[in-house]
């Protein structure tokens, strides 16, 4: 498939080398040849380019420059077993010249031609070249079987001997991509591989009969490239990828290159017409391969757009209507490489398929998945296994989750033609790692002192302890955890009674958890407040009245009940009111409320010569709420309180 859509957001380093004056090409004819072979290669017209630079390589004119080209023309052709002996060449001649990407994508052509040692050990030594393989794992064939034998698969009903590839879901059936239908367009080939061009296609997946795919009706197909679509749930607005051709005129950049853009239509009386470009296109880098969030706010694409990663990388922007779109937004270096990312698809549980050939595979584009819930684009990458991975280009995933089939495209053997749709059905759930950012504070409860030293646990479902931390000087702690499963966090300190929360399963959205510790043994002294050391809710009166209310009452129990456990023990009950009212009238209401607290204490059985009651009006809020300073009614409801001193 690299001979396809997504070279259009290739950007290919070698095209500004420069040949040294020891590896020029002595004869002025072959020379021409050479510079004739460049500009197919500055076009991207490969195809040509490969004939060329092979005749020039075959009469024993050789340099770095040309094998280079050579290697990249067969590469991102997918001709990978061509790429890698031209590589092997470069690196057996020009060690001192190469740079690292020439390593990376020889190592990708040996892993398609399952030379998987070979590709390691190349592989090693590009990273120690660069330190942008954060991750290399050596051990990543062993990771990558055991996410493998979970699909069944077969081909697509509807495959031709052309190309067929990037299916989306529509309605009841599928929009794919396919050139079956050459007629008489051969003037239109598009020269990077000799293929005719692509057109969008529909068909009922249901149905068996070829007489079912139908070229989509309307604007939407031209004489230049259509591909990769995502069509809104209710099949009336459609994304799909387009080269730079509106109105009838095509566009190309500084170079003379057409590039890729998205699009929308409109389903209109069974025709797909008002045909827009979307804004955020350029004519200098390519846009490609839409595709929706679950909810339809939000879209994603490819680009190799200036501050890319990699070759490509996958944008997200929010969709917010009219025609208009948030920022655009790089999902990151977790999910972005210095190679191509492309093809990405998102199932209704939030799980982000692309192609990639940066992150370790099996060879060419793999199929990745990663969950993307919350923003979070740093959760750990998992190559979906075989059968649906294997030496060749694998992309364009999509899976309808309810019933746990879906389509994919390869260029595997065995096709019918260039590309080929394959069904697949997930007979077991893909194993996804989920991390999970939890952070917070441990204080005391009744002084809201921050606890250094506190330890954070987290303790799973069969109560065996997977991790602990301590927190700091400042009582912050940060852990981590794994969020496809629950967890309890439990914070405890010597003196205090441990606490604990429960986490459950997750898509890994950080959480945050603030404990509060209660002292395992409560002592107070004389000027003490009894609520705060035994942890009582705030005792409220309602606005103009001083009855108990329940809620009230119930605390007011636990404050009998110590008294009851510590007979020595006298509580002076002090009332507030809020600012409203004038002075003298908020002065009266509070010492009733004291009153009517004291009196319900002794009508539980409390000697009244334990008790004080005094009432302080408005002199004591605690907050802003005074006199002519606007406040909400629940600002106002915390000053109309109660409070248990104890006296002597």
């Amino acid at each position: 498939m690299l001979k396809k859509l997504h070279l259009f957001i290739i950007l290919f380093s070698g095209c500004a080398l420069v040949v040294k004056a020891q590896d020029s090409i002595p004869d002025r004819q072959q020379a021409k040849v050479k510079e004739k072979a460049d500009e197919r290669y500055k076009e991207y017209s490969f195809s040509p380019a490969i004939d060329i630079y092979k005749k020039v390589l075959d009469k024993g004119y050789v340099s770095s420059d040309l094998l280079k080209k050579l290697g990249n023309s067969y590469y991102f052709n997918a001709r990978y077993e061509d790429a890698a002996a031209i590589y092997k060449k470069l690196m057996e001649s020009y060690d001192g010249e190469i740079e690292p990407e020439y390593l990376f994508r020889y190592a990708q052509s040996l892993k398609t031609l399952e030379q998987y040692d070979e590709s390691t050990q190349i592989m090693a030594k590009f990273k120690e070249m660069t330190s942008s393989l954060d991750g290399f794992d050596e051990d990543y064939l062993a990771k990558i079987e055991e996410n493998s034998g979970r699909y069944e698969v077969q081909p697509f009903g509807y495959n031709s001997k052309y190309s067929d590839f990037a299916a989306s879901f529509y309605k009841e059936g599928l929009i794919f991509s396919s050139d079956r239908d050459t007629g008489n367009l051969a003037r239109y080939r598009h020269t990077w591989n000799s293929r005719d061009f692509l057109d969008l296609y529909k068909v009922d997946a249901d149905q068996i009969s070829d007489s079912t795919v139908i070229k989509l009706e309307g604007d939407v197909n031209t004489r230049l490239h259509e591909s990769t679509s995502a069509v809104t749930k209710d099949g009336s607005t459609m994304y799909f990828t387009r080269n730079n051709f509106l109105d009838g005129k095509k566009y190309k950049d500084q170079e003379g290159i057409i590039r890729l853009k998205i699009y929308s239509a409109e389903l209109i009386d069974g025709e797909w017409t008002n045909v827009l470009e979307l804004p955020f296109n350029n004519d200098s880098y390519s846009v490609a391969h839409p595709i929706l969030s679950p909810d339809e706010k939000r879209l994603y694409f490819v680009s190799d757009m200036p501050g890319s990663l990699g070759e490509s990388d996958i944008f997200m922007t929010k969709i917010i209507g009219d025609g208009t779109y948030g920022p655009i937004i790089n999902l990151g270096s977790n999910i972005n490489t210095t190679a191509r990312e492309t093809f990405p698809f998102i199932s209704s549980e939030g799980i982000l398929y692309f192609s990639s050939d940066g992150h370790q595979g099996l060879g060419g584009l793999d199929v990745f998945a990663t969950k993307i819930a919350f923003d979070d684009y740093d959760q750990p990458i998992v190559n979906v296994g075989r059968p649906i991975n294997g030496p060749k280009d694998d992309f364009a995933y999509i899976i309808n989750e309810e019933t746990k089939k879906g389509y994919f495209s390869s260029n595997r053997e065995g096709g019918m033609g260039e590309d080929d749709i394959y069904v697949f059905a997930e007979t077991e759930p893909l194993v996804l790692d989920c991390i999970q950012d939890v952070s917070g504070t441990v204080r005391d409860r009744i002084s809201n002192e921050v606890l250094a030293g506190a330890t954070v646990m987290v303790i799973d479902e069969d109560n065996n302890e997977v991790y602990s931390t301590l927190t700091d000087e400042e009582g912050n702690y940060v852990l981590q955890l794994d969020c496809s499963t629950g967890n309890f966090v439990r914070a405890s300190r010597d003196g205090y009674v441990p606490a604990e929360e429960y986490l459950n399963r997750s898509y890994g959205k950080p959480h945050i958890i603030d404990f509060y510790l209660e002292r395992d043994v409560v002592t107070g002294g004389f000027g003490d407040d009894l609520a705060k050391l035994l942890q009582l809710s705030t005792i409220y009166f309602d606005l103009n009245k001083y009855n108990i209310r329940p809620d009230a009452e119930i605390e007011i129990q636990k404050v009998i009940v110590a008294m009851e456990k510590y007979p020595s023990l006298k509580i002076k009950v002090n009332s507030h009111t809020d600012s409203r009212g004038n002075d003298a009238y908020n002065k009266w209401l509070s010492q009733k409320r004291a009153e009517s607290t004291v009196n319900y204490m002794v009508s539980k059985g409390i000697s009244r010569d334990r008790l004080l009651g005094e009432g302080f009006g408005e002199t004591r809020l605690v907050n802003e709420c005074a006199n002519g300073i606007p406040c909400s009614k629940e600002k106002h409801q915390l000053n109309r309180r109660s409070e248990f001193i104890i006296f002597e």
